[in-house]
């Protein structure tokens, strides 16, 4: 499936704050917007929902701990029980510094598999808008062109107001990122 886009690119991060609160306010359909570096307020600006990858974090952590507190205390008590120092075999003290690492450990694993994932990155992928100094210097907002009543005059003409550099029209093959 292919779908049409529209991308007007900005010199600025106050005009592309502004023209994508214009364009949403418009009922417009927000693909996405490029940035050479985060740009804070824009995710509001652009209607996303908060992120859910904290959750994955949490819980990706949480099995860290609770499988290394778990693994400790049955290798240390159960499966190869030793007397060291005259401790007890089941010492929580000494397993909360290493199963704080294993939950970092599977916090960070995890986190950042499940953001390649749901962003659909892996090794060799092409981008699919591609446009010269956008990672550089210059603020891209992609519209969806939704339907035929999209009218790209009255866009560029509303978008004037918010120092557009430029506009082109292009067609994305397998839908939306």
């Amino acid at each position: 499936m292919s779908s049409r886009v529209f991308l007007a690119t900005f010199d600025h991060e106050d005009d592309l704050l502004a023209a994508t609160t214009a364009v949403r306010e418009q009922g417009l359909n927000i693909v996405d917007a490029y940035t050479p570096y985060a740009v804070h307020g824009l995710d509001q600006a652009m209607g996303l929902k908060p992120s859910r990858l904290t959750w994955v974090c949490f819980i990706c952590g949480m099995i860290g701990v609770t499988g290394m507190l778990w693994f400790e205390h049955v290798s240390a008590s159960v499966w190869w029980p030793i007397d060291v120092g005259g401790k007890p075999w089941n010492s929580l003290p000494s397993d909360i510094p290493v199963a704080f690492e294993a939950a970092i450990l599977l916090a960070g694993f995890g986190s950042v598999f499940a953001l390649f994932a749901v962003s659909r990155l892996y090794p060799g992928k092409h981008p699919k808008v591609s446009l010269p100094r956008t990672t550089d210097d210059r603020f891209v907002l992609v519209i969806d062109e939704t339907d035929a009543s999209f009218d790209v005059q009255s866009i560029e003409l509303m978008l004037t107001e918010f120092n557009v550099v430029g506009t082109a029209e292009q067609i994305l093959n397998g839908g939306h990122n």
